[in-house]
């Protein structure tokens, strides 16, 4: 008797209960900004950088699109010591990327950057998954990611390589993944930096030297004494490892 009560009931509950109620989208304002290590915001002239906002357990992309702007205040950002909850890239025509979600409920996303867009050698890749709630917009200074490395170019020589036995003179430009200069003494201390040209052969290193500052602000150049046998690639590199920055770039040879 009293399990045929129940389920008389029971339906009746159902029947009775609110029905559930979708909730509705929240417009939520994220602002994201690429940082180059030790240095200032991804820019325009290097290309920006590629942004992308993903949920992170179903990796359904969210938006995405390009950094853009300059590289920011170099007192705020390099010179005036960070006081917790100071701005420090919030200032007019910096860099950024700025979307707005619909969000329904609070939701982790992982957020990507890419760049500098402008210089596939010297591209990096860094991410951060972060909780995002409708409705708290993510502004100011917002989500920062910082990429490491160094913008290397090869400027001499061209693809035409020396013959063995002969000296091969060779001039990079090296600067910062921002565009920001380097130099000796300067905000970015080319001191601090060790930048070398290598000669390759099947994979391997058969000679290389130092590069000195050229007397240009980011050019640096020297020579390489090509061994027997030749070489078949060119690779310069600019290492500053006590701040975990590291840049390099290939060029084919050929012979003469």
């Amino acid at each position: 008797m009293h399990r045929l009560r129940w389920i008389a009931i029971v339906p009746l509950v159902l029947l009775l209960a609110p029905p559930a109620v979708a909730q509705d989208a929240v417009p939520t304002t994220v602002v994201v900004r690429a940082v180059s290590n030790d240095a200032k915001l991804i820019q325009d002239p290097v290309g920006g950088a590629r942004i992308t906002i993903e949920h992170a357990r179903t990796g359904e992309v969210l938006a995405e699109g390009r950094q853009t702007g300059d590289s920011g205040s170099t007192d705020r950002i390099m010179r005036q010591p960070r006081e917790r909850g100071a701005t420090t890239y919030d200032v007019p025509g910096a860099a950024q990327y700025e979307t707005t979600l619909a969000l329904t409920e609070p939701t982790r996303v992982r957020v990507t950057a890419e760049g500098p867009l402008d210089y596939p050698q010297a591209t990096q890749t860094a991410s951060k998954t972060v909780l995002l709630v409708p409705g708290e917009d993510v502004t100011g200074d917002g989500i920062t990611l910082t990429l490491h490395g160094f913008i290397v170019e090869v400027l001499k020589p061209s693809s035409t390589g020396p013959q063995p036995g002969a000296e091969l003179s060779v001039r990079a430009r090296v600067r910062m993944l921002c565009g920001c200069p380097t130099e000796p003494g300067g905000m970015w201390d080319a001191n601090r930096y060790t930048i070398r040209a290598q000669l390759l052969r099947d994979g391997a290193v058969v000679a290389e030297a130092p590069l000195a500052f050229a007397g240009t602000t980011n050019e640096y150049a020297g020579t390489v004494s090509v061994p027997e046998g030749g070489a078949t690639r060119l690779r310069v590199m600019a290492q500053d490892a006590d701040r975990i920055n590291f840049g390099a770039v290939t060029r084919p040879l050929s012979q003469k």
